[in-house]
């Protein structure tokens, strides 16, 4: 389920998880990504990187956010019941892409608990 993504043209993995997993839903490159995120990021006064941002930048795109209420619940666990569909998870300050039951991600966050996810897609 886990599928190694790193999108920065230079690697690097700190720091940037919201660009890398943004990067990976929307089928767009690093940099594009980041320069979008800045421009959202200046049009709200803050920081690109700040949860204001990305989730304005996400729900303007057509992502709609929700809960998930179950306790001890894995990044595993939501592929699992989500074979389908294009998410984002929220995982305490990191953020992970889930496409069709499989997370993008620079390491294994699969043991790590979401505490809600954005949904742009779902098919059954």
């Amino acid at each position: 389920m886990w599928k190694y993504f790193n999108p920065n043209p230079l690697k690097r993995s700190t720091g940037d998880c919201v660009i890398r997993a943004v990067s990976a839903v929307t089928g767009k490159d690093w940099d594009t990504t980041y320069v979008e995120m800045c421009v959202k990021g200046f049009d709200l006064k803050e920081m690109p990187s700040t949860d204001n941002v990305w989730r304005a930048y996400l729900s303007e795109r057509g992502f709609k956010r929700y809960i998930i209420p179950i306790v001890g619940y894995t990044v595993k666990d939501f592929c699992e019941d989500n074979p389908h569909g294009t998410y984002l998870l929220f995982v305490g300050e990191h953020v992970v892409a889930v496409m069709d039951g499989d997370y993008y991600d620079t390491w294994d966050s699969g043991d790590e608990i979401p505490s809600f996810f954005f949904l742009l897609r779902a098919m059954s």
